[in-house]
């Protein structure tokens, strides 16, 4: 039997339990399916809740949501692709299309999570598990399309309704807040963002945003964000952090404005200033990446506007665990990826 590396995670999950073996070779594409050498992944807080075990997956789950290669060969049936065209996986592989349903929100089809990820050299799934990759991204670019980047897309796009000359308020510096930040200068629209380091801030002027604001130093930065605007608020909030920001981003959203909640990395629970949100008639959305039509209109408008993600470091595919590290420590900016 012909055998592949994969990084697995074996239970009850932590970054010392990542193990690189042998898994099985899945073969050659049934019909409707394709097969992809798979060469990039990046990483994402919902991957690392998985290799940490916070999400329980089943022992010697194959890990990470996102991928991106080369199609090698396809089944019968499958018009949409051709051999040798370069491909991204899609998070939701069920949700193909319109309002998201019940299975979205369990992650029971999402790889890495409920079914094995790509953390390995070889894939065979249904064509409508990928997209094609923007032309002329590498493969490490190619793979902060999958979670981050579609994130950031519907967050303003979709749901958002973002148009040219509103402003938008980005959080931190991970994938989903700089990919953010991109599309809405692109879009034409003014962006104030926060870090509580300078040296990320002064990274964040360099791509485009108007006013970044110090966090640290400036803990009451949902007031900031008003005297910015002109006491009105801003129009979006990219809302990564949860509990522990949302109060801050309510204050800062204008009357009647849209904060996408799309992350929670200062925790699960937490209190919501119910008041203030309906003094504020803002529109507090969750959400979870989207849908394979929505990746595709996303890669559509990437290659219009010819922008390109912000990789900070790429790692191998054996230091996967080394890659997690690096997130945990928050020292990044923008994606990390790791490549094979």
């Amino acid at each position: 039997m012909e055998t592949q590396k994969a990084v697995v995670v074996r239970a009850p999950g932590g970054l010392d339990q990542l193990e690189l073996r042998d898994v099985p070779d899945p073969g050659q594409p049934g019909p409707g399916q394709i097969r992809v050498e798979l060469h990039a992944t990046s990483l994402n807080f919902h991957d690392l809740l998985v290799a940490k075990g916070a999400i329980p997956a089943d022992d010697g789950r194959v890990l990470m949501a996102d991928a991106a290669g080369i199609v090698e060969s396809v089944g019968d049936g499958v018009t949409e692709f051709e051999v040798g065209d370069n491909v991204v996986s899609v998070f939701f592989p069920q949700w193909q299309d319109g309002l998201p349903f019940e299975t979205v929100g369990n992650f029971l089809g999402t790889p890495g999570d409920g079914i094995d990820g790509y953390a390995t050299e070889h894939a065979v799934r249904a064509a409508t598990d990928f997209t094609l990759a923007p032309r002329g991204w590498s493969h490490a670019e190619a793979s902060t399309i999958t979670t981050a980047g579609l994130t950031a897309w519907r967050a303003l796009v979709v749901d958002g309704r973002l148009k040219a000359g509103t402003s938008v308020l980005v959080l931190g510096t991970g994938g989903v807040s700089i990919a953010a930040l991109q599309i809405a200068k692109a879009m034409g629209a003014l962006v104030i963002a926060t870090s509580s380091s300078e040296k990320k801030l002064e990274h964040l002027r360099v791509l485009g945003a108007d006013h970044v604001i110090n966090y640290r130093r400036t803990p009451d930065w949902g007031r900031e964000v008003l005297a910015l605007t002109g006491g009105h608020g801003v129009d979006h909030v990219i809302e990564v952090g949860g509990p522990g920001t949302l109060t801050q981003s309510i204050k800062a959203v204008r009357v009647g404005g849209h904060i996408a909640l799309i992350g929670i990395l200062t925790g699960r629970q937490g209190d919501v200033p119910t008041m203030a949100l309906m003094a504020k008639q803002a529109r507090l959305q969750g959400l979870i990446v989207g849908s394979r039509r929505q990746q595709q209109d996303y890669v559509a408008a990437l290659e219009q506007t010819g922008l390109r993600p912000v990789i900070d470091r790429s790692f191998p595919l054996e230091r996967l665990a080394d890659a997690f590290r690096f997130q945990e420590s928050g020292g990044h900016f923008g994606k990390i990826a790791v490549e094979w």
